[in-house]
């Protein structure tokens, strides 16, 4: 099979971006999240290329020249979303055209949405809010005071005001608040003026700031809540350590006899948590490491 590595050196100068993408679907599928459909993906990575302005001396849309432009690049910001399970072309994966040496080429960038949608598959966390204050809205936060912010929006307003403030924080499973992050107009900045080609017009921080102000306040806040491959790693690890207390228990403790609800013939005990049975006597045990891996974000809420 051939490639994304080599794509350059393979391709037909009349090959469409759409069908190098057919071409390369195989090297997506490999990398997908189980739960993703690569026809599905791959249907939404071409039609992410129709989107947008035209180019006026080929007719083609932007997207597509960018494609061919510098294919290689192309394919390994599709690699990346796909690695990620991430829909490109939409707020979770943008496509953006970018000029290099005069030159439009497809720059991959996780938007906020996506990174959102990471937060989601760790399974810690039952709900991520962010918002954008405007200056016209009321906005309240202190920490130590408040457990989450209040924001007062005037719905009717046909202008809500310049960008003020952006906020996230989530929820967890078991109903606590995270860290609360809240980025100033200064905060939001400084974190522009390190992104890779900021300034451009195809640029979603040209294009869509508020989207990218969500970003950057769920970017913050991914370092305050668990991640997938780190929660179902600690998942796992306390599993192991259960199973590794209990295949190493030889004798019911004083406590245990006495509060043990059943009946038991001489010399066991019943584990109150898993109700197994374990007799006073060493016992050689098995270990079994509880099957499953890292699970890939959930999208869809």
């Amino acid at each position: 099979m051939t490639t994304i590595g080599n794509a350059v050196a393979t391709r037909s100068e009349k090959q469409s971006a759409t069908a190098l993408i057919t071409q390369y679907k195989q090297d997506f599928a490999q990398v997908l999240p189980s739960h993703i459909n690569a026809d599905t993906w791959v249907r939404v990575a071409q039609g992410a290329l129709k989107k947008g302005r035209r180019d006026r001396d080929s007719g083609m849309f932007e997207l597509e020249v960018a494609a061919l432009n510098n294919p290689g690049a192309f394919l390994s910001s599709l690699l990346d979303a796909s690695r990620l399970g991430l829909e490109p072309g939409t707020e979770e994966y943008y496509l953006t055209p970018r000029k290099v040496k005069g030159r439009l080429e497809i720059l991959g960038i996780v938007g906020y949405q996506g990174l959102i949608e990471l937060i989601y598959r760790a399974g810690a966390v039952s709900s991520v809010v962010a918002e954008v204050v405007y200056s016209d809205d009321t906005f309240s936060y202190q920490p130590g005071r408040d457990e989450r912010p209040v924001h007062i929006i005037d719905w009717d307003a046909e202008d809500r005001g310049t960008l003020r403030l952006v906020y996230a924080y989530a929820v967890m499973k078991d109903g606590a608040t995270s860290k609360v992050v809240v980025l100033n107009r200064h905060d939001i900045s400084h974190i522009k003026s390190s992104s890779q080609g900021a300034n451009s017009e195809y640029s979603p921080w040209q294009t869509n700031p508020a989207a990218m102000w969500l970003k950057s306040a769920v970017r913050q806040l991914a370092k305050w809540v668990p991640t997938s491959a780190e929660y179902r790693r600690e998942q796992l690890r306390a599993a192991q350590d259960v199973i590794a207390e209990n295949a190493g228990r030889t004798a019911p403790t004083r406590l245990e006899q006495q509060a043990a609800p059943h009946e038991t013939a001489e010399g066991e005990y019943v584990d109150e948590v898993t109700g197994e049975v374990f007799t006073s006597k060493p016992v050689d045990a098995e270990v079994v490491e509880p099957s499953g891996g890292a699970m890939f974000p959930q999208e869809s809420r």
